[in-house]
C-alpha cells in the first residue's frame, strides 16, 4: 500500500474522491497517465499495488465520492493498460460488477460507464466474466433509475457487439442463466432477455435452436405480456424459430411438444392461437416423432375446435385433420388407452363441435384398432352411452355409430340393446326425446330385424311392467311409422304365407302383449285379422282407460295412411276380409261415440260397398244392420283370405292362436294387479297424509257417546249419505 501511496500523487487522490465531478476526471486523466508509464516499464506488481488502492481505499469505501472515483479510476487504468490489461481483469472487473448493487443510484451510474469504458479496451478478453456481466445488466435493466437504465442499455449493446464476433463465448454455460430468468414478469427484464435471445440466434456459429426448448416456455409466457411492444417482440422471435425449424433436418420436437401442449389451453388468446400454429407444423412436420404425445396433443386440439376465435378454429381442425390421418401402429408407442381417455373426457364438452370430433376419433380407432379399442370397452360403453343423450341430433347419430361398429360382435351386440334398455328405464325422457332416433338409426346400422327381435326378447321378461309397457308402444309406433322398417313391415305382412314373417311374428307377440293397442296394431299389420277381433273381445273394463284410449286414437289414425292402405283397399271385399270388419268395429265400439277416432272410422266403415256380400249378407241387410251377420257369425271359423272353413282349435300356419291369447290375457292380468296395487299403495298414502278437520266453530263438539243420531247416521252400512 505505502509503494502504492508513493507512487500515485496525494493530490491525485484527494482530487479522485473530491465531490466535484471536474475534478475527479482530472484525476483519473492524471492516474491514467501514471499507469500508462508503469506498463511502458513493464512495473506491473506496481499496477496490481495501485489497482488495489483503488479497489480498498476508494471502491469499497462508505463515501459514495469516493466509490465513484474509485470506479473512474480503475476505467482509467484500464485505458492506461491498453493491450496489457487483459491480465489485470481479475482486479479491475469484480469490484465494478460489485458496484451495480450498490444502493446509491449514481454510483451504480459509474459503474456502467466504467465497465463500458473498460469493455471497448479488452473486448473478447471480456468473454470470461460474461455470465456475470449478463446477470448484472439484467437486474440493472430494471433499475428504479432512469440515468442507470440507459447507462444499461449502452453497455448491454457494447457487449452484445463483443460476444456476436468473439469466439470464446459459450453457449452451453449461458443457457442456463438465460432459463433461470425467463419467467420473470418485470417488463424490462423481459425485453433484455428477448434482445439477447434475438442476437445470439443471428449469430451463425450460435446454434440457439437446440437449446429452444430450454426458454421456449417463457417466450410464450411473454405472448400474454399487458405490453403491446413485449407480445410483439416475443413473437417475432418465436416465428423466427418456427422457421429454422422449417429448414432444420433434425429437431428435437419431444420436449417442445410438452410445452405446447400446456400454453395451447392458455387463457390468453394470441398464446392459444401461436401454440396451435405451432403444434400444427409440429404434426406436419414431426408426424412419427410425436406419436407419443398424439394424446396430449389431441387434449388440447378438440377444445380448439370450438374457441370463440374462428382463426384458433381453423388452424385446429387443420391440425386434427393432419393428426388423424397420420397412420400410427399400436406396437410403436401409439397409446390407443390414451386416446380413448382424451374423447371420453372431451364428450363432457359443452361444445358440440368439440364432442363430434371427439366421436370421429373413436370411430377412426375403431376402424383402424378395433381388438385394442374392445379392450377398453369398459372404460368408454358407459360415456357413449350417456352421449345418447345428447342435445344435438348430430352428436347421437355418430354415437349411434360407433355403437353399431361395437355391435358387430354378437356380445357387445347384446350388451348394448340390454344398456339401452336400461338407460331407457332409468331416464324416460331419454325414450321420450331420442327413442325414435336411436332405434331407427340402430335399425338401419344393424338390421332392423335384429334390432326388433332382440328388444322383445328383453323386454318380454322385463320386470318393471309400466315401464315395459311404454317402451313396447314406443317400438310399436315405430315399427308402424318409420320409413327406415319398412322391410320389416313388409315380413310381416306375409306372416300368414312366410316362414320368416311369422317368426318374426312369434317373436315379437311375446313382449307386445305388455300392450294392447301393440298387439291388435300387430296383428293388423300381419293380416291376422281374426286374432285381431279375439284380441278385442278378451279387453276388460280395466284394459280399456285413458292411455288405451289415447294409444287407439293413434292406431285409428295411422289406419289412414300410407302404411295401412292394404287395409282400406282389402275393405273393398268385405265378403272376403269379415274378420277385419268385425275387428274394426270392435274397435269402434271401444271408442267414445263423441271423439274424433270414433267418427273418422265409422266414416271409414260407412264406405264399405255392399255389393261384394253373398245373398244371405244382402237379405240380412235389409232388416237394418248390414253387418249383424258379420258380427255374430260363431259357428265356422273364416280364415285370412276370407274362406270359411271349419274350427281346427285357433291353428293357422303353424301358429297356435288360442295359446297366444292366452299369453295376452296371463300378461294383462299381471298388468291389472299392478294397477290395483298402485291404487291402492295412493290410497293407502293419502289416509296418512289426511288431517283430522277441526269442528265448525259455531257449534258446540259434543263427545261421540252422547251425540244424537243424525239422519245420514241411521243408514244402514254401506249406503251412500247424499
Amino acid at each position: 500500500m505505502a509503494d502504492a501511496l508513493f507512487v500515485i500523487p496525494a493530490s491525485v487522490l484527494r482530487n479522485l474522491s473530491d465531490k466535484l465531478y471536474e475534478k475527479r476526471k482530472n484525476a483519473a486523466l492524471e492516474f491514467e497517465g501514471i499507469v500508462k508509464q508503469l506498463a511502458s516499464s513493464g512495473d506491473h506488481e506496481k499496477i496490481s499495488l495501485v489497482i488495489n488502492l483503488l479497489t480498498t481505499e476508494f471502491v469499497y469505501s462508505p463515501q459514495a465520492n469516493h466509490r465513484k472515483g474509485g470506479l473512474i479510476g480503475l476505467a482509467a487504468a484500464t485505458v492506461g493498460l491498453t493491450s496489457e490489461a487483459a491480465q489485470h481483469l481479475e482486479q479491475i472487473v469484480p469490484p465494478v460488477l460489485n458496484s451495480f448493487s450498490d444502493q446509491d443510484s449514481r454510483v451504480r451510474y459509474y459503474a456502467c460507464e466504467a465497465l463500458y469504458n473498460i469493455a471497448k479496451i479488452v473486448r473478447g478478453d471480456f468473454i470470461i466474466f460474461f455470465n456475470q456481466i449478463f446477470d448484472a445488466l439484467c437486474k440493472l435493466s430494471a433499475d428504479s433509475d432512469g440515468n442507470v437504465q440507459s447507462a444499461a442499455h449502452l453497455l448491454d449493446r457494447l457487449v452484445k457487439d463483443i460476444v456476436t464476433e468473439s469466439d470464446q463465448f459459450s453457449i452451453e454455460e449461458f443457457i442456463p442463466l438465460l432459463r433461470e430468468r425467463m419467467n420473470v414478469l418485470n417488463p424490462y427484464v423481459r425485453q433484455f432477455l428477448v434482445g439477447w435471445i434475438t442476437v445470439l440466434d443471428s449469430v451463425p456459429d450460435i446454434d440457439m435452436l437446440g437449446f429452444l426448448p430450454d426458454f421456449l416456455d417463457g417466450l410464450f409466457n411473454m405472448l400474454s405480456d399487458s405490453s403491446h411492444e413485449i407480445r410483439q417482440q416475443a413473437d417475432s422471435a418465436l416465428s423466427e424459430f418456427l422457421q429454422e425449424i422449417k429448414n432444420s433436418p433434425s429437431v428435437d420436437y419431444s420436449r417442445m411438444a410438452e410445452i405446447l401442449v400446456q400454453r395451447a389451453a392458455s387463457p390468453d388468446e394470441f398464446t392459444r392461437l401461436t401454440a396451435i400454429t405451432w403444434i400444427n407444423e409440429f404434426v406436419k412436420l414431426g408426424r412419427d416423432q410425436l406419436v407419443p404425445y398424439y394424446a396430449d396433443i389431441l387434449g388440447v386440439i378438440l377444445p380448439c375446435i370450438s374457441d370463440k376465435e374462428e382463426k384458433i378454429r381453423v388452424v385446429a381442425r387443420e391440425t386434427n385433420e393432419e393428426l388423424r390421418a397420420i397412420k400410427a401402429d399400436p406396437a410403436e408407442t401409439f397409446d390407443v388407452g390414451a386416446i380413448l381417455s382424451i374423447t371420453r373426457r372431451q364428450l363432457d364438452s359443452e361444445w358440440e363441435a368439440t364432442r363430434i370430433e371427439a366421436l370421429h376419433w373413436i370411430s377412426t380407432l375403431l376402424n383402424r384398432h378395433r381388438a385394442e379399442v374392445l379392450c377398453f370397452l369398459n372404460d368408454i360403453f358407459d360415456t357413449l352411452l350417456k352421449a345418447l343423450s345428447d342435445s344435438s341430433d348430430e352428436v347421437v347419430l355418430l354415437v349411434l355409430d360407433i355403437h353399431a361398429c361395437i355391435a358387430q360382435d354378437p356380445l357387445n351386440f347384446r350388451q348394448l340393446v340390454v344398456f339401452l334398455v336400461y338407460n331407457f328405464r332409468v331416464d324416460h325422457s331419454l325414450l321420450e326425446r331420442r327413442g325414435a332416433l336411436i332405434i331407427r338409426r340402430l335399425c338401419v346400422l344393424l338390421d332392423a330385424e335384429r334390432v326388433y327381435r332382440e328388444l322383445s326378447t328383453i323386454l318380454e321378461g322385463e320386470a318393471d311392467l309400466d315401464f315395459a309397457c311404454i317402451m313396447v308402444q314406443a317400438l310399436n309406433l315405430i315399427l308402424l311409422t318409420s320409413s327406415e322398417l319398412s322391410e320389416l313391415r313388409g315380413l310381416l305382412k306375409q306372416s300368414l304365407v312366410n316362414a320368416a314373417g311369422k317368426d318374426l311374428f312369434v317373436s315379437l307377440y311375446a313382449s307386445w302383449c305388455h300392450s294392447p293397442m301393440a298387439i291388435i296394431s300387430l296383428c293388423l299389420l300381419a293380416q291376422m285379422y281374426q286374432h285381431a277381433s279375439a284380441v278385442t273381445q278378451s279387453l276388460v273394463e280395466e284394459d280399456i282407460n285413458a292411455k288405451f284410449l289415447v294409444q287407439l286414437d293413434k292406431l285409428i289414425r295411422l289406419l289412414e295412411t300410407p302404411i295401412f292402405a292394404y287395409i282400406r283397399l282389402q275393405l273393398l271385399e268385405p265378403g272376403r276380409y269379415l274378420w277385419l270388419l268385425k275387428a274394426l268395429y270392435g274397435l269402434l265400439m271401444l271408442l267414445p261415440q263423441k271423439s274424433s277416432a270414433f267418427k273418422r272410422l265409422r266414416t271409414r266403415l260407412k264406405t264399405v260397398p255392399l255389393c261384394s256380400f253373398n245373398g244371405d249378407q244382402i237379405k240380412q241387410a235389409s232388416s237394418g244392420n248390414p253387418y249383424s251377420q258379420i258380427l255374430c257369425h260363431s259357428g265356422s271359423q273364416i280364415s285370412e283370405d276370407g274362406d270359411i272353413t271349419q274350427d281346427n282349435g285357433n291353428l293357422q300356419n303353424g301358429i297356435n292362436f288360442a295359446s297366444r291369447l292366452q299369453q295376452f290375457e296371463q300378461m294383462q292380468r299381471q298388468h291389472r294387479m299392478l294397477a290395483k296395487s298402485q291404487a291402492q299403495s295412493r290410497i293407502s298414502s293419502a289416509s296418512l297424509s289426511k288431517v283430522e278437520p277441526k269442528a265448525e266453530p259455531w257449534r258446540i263438539p259434543t263427545s261421540e257417546g252422547n251425540r244424537p243420531l243424525s239422519r245420514s247416521s241411521r243408514r244402514g252400512v254401506g249406503q251412500f249419505q247424499i
